[in-house]
């Protein structure tokens, strides 16, 4: 299992979860965990999974944008993805669902759709079986991300879907620390270099 001693070539932490250290200096980051869309040489991007936008669930924001609910559409909570286009939805699915070509395969179990007609159906119970709704998302440049995992700020697992879509949102960030074995009172973000 990976963790984030030295990077290991562009794009291995396409789909993985980045956690972020004890002592994350951004604020819109502390005790944070991102499931990676992309990463790349041209740089990273990722939806942050466990922060809730206060006061908004996924019912509140389809009939906003007047997309008809039942009383069996689920009312899951948004997600902020992170502080890039806060006014652009995400959905980060099962992949057993997929959009006319708006859908982007992540790994093979876990795919984004960031279209108006995965919410529609999913508010009339014809989407995946699994989803997280997110506003925004985490974007880093070109040797951003890298820069930050080699300063300690992250470290990262394997994505775990059960992490991602079943667990309470305040337990997701022990949750993903506990799969590498990591304890908190053991980590922080001063660990040195030999």
């Amino acid at each position: 299992m990976a963790t984030s001693q030295e990077p290991e070539s562009s794009g291995f932490l396409l789909g993985k979860l980045l956690i972020a250290m004890p002592g994350m200096p951004d604020p819109r980051f502390e005790k944070t965990v991102i499931f990676m869309c992309a990463h790349s040489d041209e740089g990273a991007m990722g939806l942050i999974i466990n922060k809730p936008f206060d006061g908004l669930s996924f019912r509140e924001l389809v009939e906003k944008l007047e997309v008809r609910v039942t009383a069996n559409t689920p009312d899951p909570p948004i997600m902020f993805g992170g502080p890039v286009r806060m006014g652009q939805g995400f959905v980060l699915h099962s992949s057993e669902y997929a959009s006319d070509q708006a859908t982007m395969p992540v790994t093979s179990e876990i795919s984004l759709t960031a279209t108006v007609d995965i919410l529609r159906a999913i508010a009339q119970g014809e989407g995946p079986e699994k989803a997280l709704f997110a506003l925004g998302y985490s974007g880093w440049g070109p040797g951003q991300l890298e820069s930050e995992l080699l300063s300690n700020g992250w470290i990262h697992c394997d994505a775990d879907k059960q992490i991602l879509f079943d667990l309470d949102h305040d337990a997701k960030w022990q949750a993903a620390l506990a799969t590498l074995g990591a304890g908190i009172a053991g980590l922080s973000a001063e660990a040195g270099r030999a």
